[in-house]
């Protein structure tokens, strides 16, 4: 017996798929497939809820003598391929957009993955390469969080949430950092990075990584036979920052490839945490053939992501900002950045996330939200979880000198409208829908002029 090829195979599956049309014109079938497994089917026919053509038998286009490849707006027929698209899951579609570019750059890791990959796609696009990109945030440049290009260049954003980025297939991983995070899903720390260990070794080509981040050596000491980058402070690295200058919180210091000092770069992003993102960039912009210069310009260019450090407004002498940190390495990142920028006061709004997440990591978070001048918090988001692990905001509270905590966002910005002086800063936290709190307080510092 002689089994029939995978193209042949899946085209047959096709055909099958296409008699469940409802189109009494043409029949179509599709089939989705990554990593030789098959992700969805679609068949063209008449979108979720409308009648069908075989049902009500007549075609309108027909009916009514539109000729071929005219007037397609009159036909109710959704497409095989988009039917089978609008069924897939979005990590399996990812996953299948991936394999088709031949330079695919995932940049993973807890922390710094959306302004990692949006600092990427500002160099790519700056520099003339004309990439595809999925961000997890908005990107200033282009206003949008995804593009399409023309080029082989692919930059995505890999998520370890529940395995997500092991539908992926990465040509070049950049792997930032390990934390403990998600442990709802991984349980334990070595659970998560052995999720990282598999991705490194499903990478392609190199995999770039931080050679200062602990967790991130013991996840690359199970990936074998890659070419493998550092980047980081310590000497020993690949790509290493020299010469760290902060002013006001914005790094400025010289790029060192190979033990050679290739440029100096001043960075347009607060925090002594972005200068690890922007080495990351950086190597990975340099691996992929463009030139330093070109680099160092583009990269100094970019001005943040969308809710990362995202300044809303400037009114009344008081500045309101937002950012997506949830975790506690992440807040204690952007506050202590926060609290050496020069503002009279800096207000920290939080959202808790999760009930999984403010439990197992409830010491980290009152520590952390103890670092600024005034802590306001809300309820927890629950999101996907039921709160079983008995765990309130109240008590969070509790342990942090001085907040106050609120059940709703109109409380929240009444409070701190109430309270805020001239040369403050409100950073609202979290990433769920604390932005709305900073929106209402906007709204409401407009009204007093």
């Amino acid at each position: 017996m002689q089994r029939i090829g995978k193209e042949a195979y899946y085209l047959s599956i096709a055909a099958q798929v296409a008699r469940r049309s409802t189109c009494l014109r043409r029949q179509y079938g599709a089939v989705i497939v990554n990593h030789d497994e098959i992700v969805a089917t679609g068949y063209n026919g008449a979108p979720r809820g409308e009648p069908n053509c075989c049902d009500v038998g007549e075609c309108y286009r027909e009916a009514h003598g539109i000729p071929h490849g005219e007037q397609y707006e009159k036909c109710v027929a959704v497409h095989a391929e988009c039917n089978a698209i609008i069924s897939a899951s979005r990590k399996e579609m990812l996953g299948a957009i991936t394999r088709m570019f031949d330079d695919c750059i995932c940049v993973c890791g807890t922390h710094g993955k959306t302004t990692t990959t949006s600092m990427l796609t500002q160099i790519f696009i700056q520099a003339g390469e004309d990439p595809s990109a999925v961000i997890g945030g908005k990107l200033p440049l282009t206003g949008t969080n995804g593009l399409v290009g023309k080029s082989e260049h692919m930059l995505c954003e890999a998520c370890e949430f529940v395995d997500t980025f092991l539908s992926l297939s990465p040509d070049v991983c950049v792997l930032l950092n390990i934390d403990e995070d998600h442990l709802d899903y991984f349980k334990t720390l070595d659970n998560l990075i052995a999720s990282f260990t598999k991705f490194a070794s499903m990478t392609r080509k190199e995999v770039i990584y931080n050679g200062d981040d602990a967790n991130t050596l013991r996840a690359i000491a199970g990936a074998k036979d890659k070419k493998f980058i550092t980047f980081g402070l310590k000497e020993g690295n690949d790509f290493r920052a020299d010469k760290i200058v902060l002013e006001h919180e914005f790094a400025s210091f010289d790029i060192i490839k190979y033990g050679e000092n290739v440029g100096r770069i001043s960075l347009g992003i607060p925090g002594e945490h972005n200068v690890y993102n922007a080495l990351a960039a950086i190597a990975a912009a340099d691996n992929a053939g463009i030139p330093m210069d070109k680099i160092i310009a583009c990269a100094e260019a970019f001005h943040g992501a969308g809710r990362r450090f995202e300044i809303l407004k400037r009114i009344n002498g008081i500045t309101i900002a937002d950012d997506y940190a949830h975790h506690p390495r992440e807040l204690e990142a952007t506050l202590t950045t926060a609290m050496g920028m020069g503002f009279n006061r800096v207000w920290a709004v939080f959202q808790p996330f999760t009930y999984s997440r403010t439990a197992m990591l409830f010491d980290d978070f009152c520590r952390v939200l103890s670092i600024p001048d005034k802590t306001v918090l809300t309820e927890i988001m629950g999101s996907r979880e039921r709160n079983t692990y008995n765990i309130y905001t109240s008590q969070l509270a509790e342990k942090i000198p001085g907040s106050v905590w609120f059940n709703t966002f109109e409380e929240v910005a009444d409070y701190v409208v109430k309270n805020v002086e001239k040369g403050d800063l409100v950073i609202t936290l979290g990433c769920g829908d604390i932005y709305k709190a900073a929106k209402l307080m906007i709204k409401k510092l407009e009204k007093q002029g």
